[in-house]
């Protein structure tokens, strides 16, 4: 049983101020050719036993329909700067092999390319994100892809789409110009980079009705001076500009395990999550400088937990286990997301399936649920919403002369005014009690949900693919515009307010 927490938190939601949109782009999903995300994850191929339609796993497509996915963004990753897109077109049998350098050297097919991304896509109801090559690319190659995809008129890569079997043009709004160009993707210097990017703008072009949002290359965590020459040297020709970081608790050589960890671990992942918002505003405050408006958008295009790989398994693939800590990393950052939506345009974890902090784990024919898919299921609710400014105040959370607030939240409010409030306690022993003033707003009921577990490594399997999961949740009362909630340790909560 967790211990009871005596001391006071607060929270009070402004139900009255909200006027920032939390973009629904904020809930998507990255998808490289990594281990086994595209090949023996989305794409079983047509002659399969698994059922599939087209070669695409329908019941991947159906739990992620549940979640409402509303961008998946491919084919990278450093994959991205490495592929060349007109060997994943046309008949199979005439599509060359390639070596994934990058991803435990196996030779690829290329059976899934473009087209089957955009099935693929088409099937989960979102939009796509193509990142597209720099790295070893040319200009002209990235300008007939956009041309090959979104052009309605007549020319030579709108006639081989044609022959392909696609008569009608593609929307593709997400135009990633290379990805992490400061490392995998070409080991420029920004300057170069910014350079690099002018010129691949320019010949991105709009067809038709089709209007291209351009993301450029973003730095790598806290490199503020790689934003800094991008806004400065390029800002007037982006839309987006991107940012990794990865939730490693450990060091990059020894990451630590996915499932066998111990509290000091819990604690150094979670604080390393809150991290998230002090790089949002570092890089926001440099934006602003060069755009006031807002304009450009923050594209957060990877991030989520990173481990040592599962033993046994292929050091290149990145397969590793997911747990209620990552569920409580998951809801922990998407918080942090939802409250910097002034300027967090896009956010896609990485990934989405069997790799890093993946929605899916499969086994053959056997698929199950992480609890980071069911943080995402329960938070959907924020999708669109009107985000409502929050004035938090929590009891810190200590491990050894290390300390971070306990609770962490985001609310937001939705076209019939509902008010959804999420809720993180990060203590994995002690139950929180907190006060929560709906200011501006008159309740009459709520409802809610929570996913918690016994253990803090708690995680599904294949033989129990239902250890972690949501269950309702009723630990909590109305008293005038004041709801009162008691937070089980290590959980993640959601209200539903009318």
């Amino acid at each position: 049983m967790s211990k009871k927490n005596t001391e006071e938190n607060k929270l009070v939601v402004n139900v009255d101020l909200g006027k920032e949109k939390i973009s629904k782009y904020i809930y998507g999903h990255f998808s490289e050719h990594l281990g086994r995300c595209i090949y023996d994850g989305f794409w079983v191929g047509k002659e399969s036993p698994v059922p599939n339609t087209r070669g695409i796993r329908n019941d991947i497509v159906e739990a992620l329909r549940k979640i409402n996915i509303p961008v998946l963004r491919w084919p990278g990753g450093c994959f991205a700067d490495e592929y060349h897109w007109q060997d994943g077109i046309g008949p199979y049998e005439d599509r060359p092999c390639m070596v994934n350098t990058h991803w435990g050297g196996v030779t690829e097919n290329n059976h899934f390319g473009t087209h089957e991304f955009m099935d693929l896509c088409d099937q989960l109801g979102c939009e796509p994100y193509i990142c597209g090559n720099v790295g070893s690319g040319t200009v002209q190659e990235m300008q007939q892809w956009v041309e090959y995809l979104t052009f309605d008129g007549q020319s030579p890569v709108s006639d081989m789409r044609r022959a392909n079997g696609r008569e009608a043009p593609w929307r593709v709004r997400f135009w990633g110009v290379g990805n992490e160009n400061w490392g995998c993707g070409g080991a420029m210097r920004p300057e170069f980079y910014a350079d690099q990017y002018r010129r691949y703008a320019i010949y991105c072009r709009n067809f038709g009705e089709n209007r291209l949002y351009k993301i450029a290359c973003g730095a790598n965590t806290a490199d503020v001076h790689w934003t800094e020459v991008l806004m400065r040297e390029a800002g007037r020709l982006l839309d987006g500009l991107s940012l990794h970081y990865y939730t490693v608790p450990g060091s990059w050589e020894e990451k630590g395990s996915a499932i066998e960890f111990d509290g000091d671990e819990w604690f150094s992942t979670l604080k390393k999550s809150i991290y998230w918002n002090e790089l949002i505003a570092m890089h926001s405050s440099i934006m602003d400088r060069y755009d006031p408006e807002k304009r450009v958008g923050l594209i957060i295009d990877e991030w989520g937990t990173w481990y040592d790989v599962e033993p046994g398994t292929n050091p290149g693939f990145l397969h590793q286990q997911n747990t209620l800590r990552d569920a409580l990393v998951a809801g922990t950052i998407l918080n942090i997301f939802n409250n910097h939506c002034e300027r967090v345009y896009m956010a896609n974890i990485a990934q989405t399936i069997n790799v890093l902090q993946a929605m899916v784990l499969t086994d053959g024919e056997q698929m199950l649920l992480t609890p980071t898919y069911h943080v995402f299921e329960m938070y959907k609710v924020h999708q669109d919403a009107t985000l409502l400014p929050i004035d938090l105040v929590s009891v810190p959370y200590t491990n050894g002369d290390e300390t971070i607030p306990a609770i962490n939240a985001s609310a937001s409010r939705d076209d019939e005014g509902k008010v959804c409030l999420s809720l993180c306690n990060l203590d994995p022993e002690r139950e929180m009690s907190i006060s929560c003033r709906l200011r501006g707003m008159k309740p009459a009921r709520t409802a809610g949900r929570v996913l918690t577990a016994d253990t803090i490594n708690t995680h599904n399997t294949f033989d129990e693919p239902e250890a972690v999961k949501p269950e309702a949740f009723d630990k909590m009362s109305l008293t005038g515009d004041t709801l009162s909630v008691s937070l089980p340790a290590k959980s993640v909560v959601v209200l539903k307010i009318e």
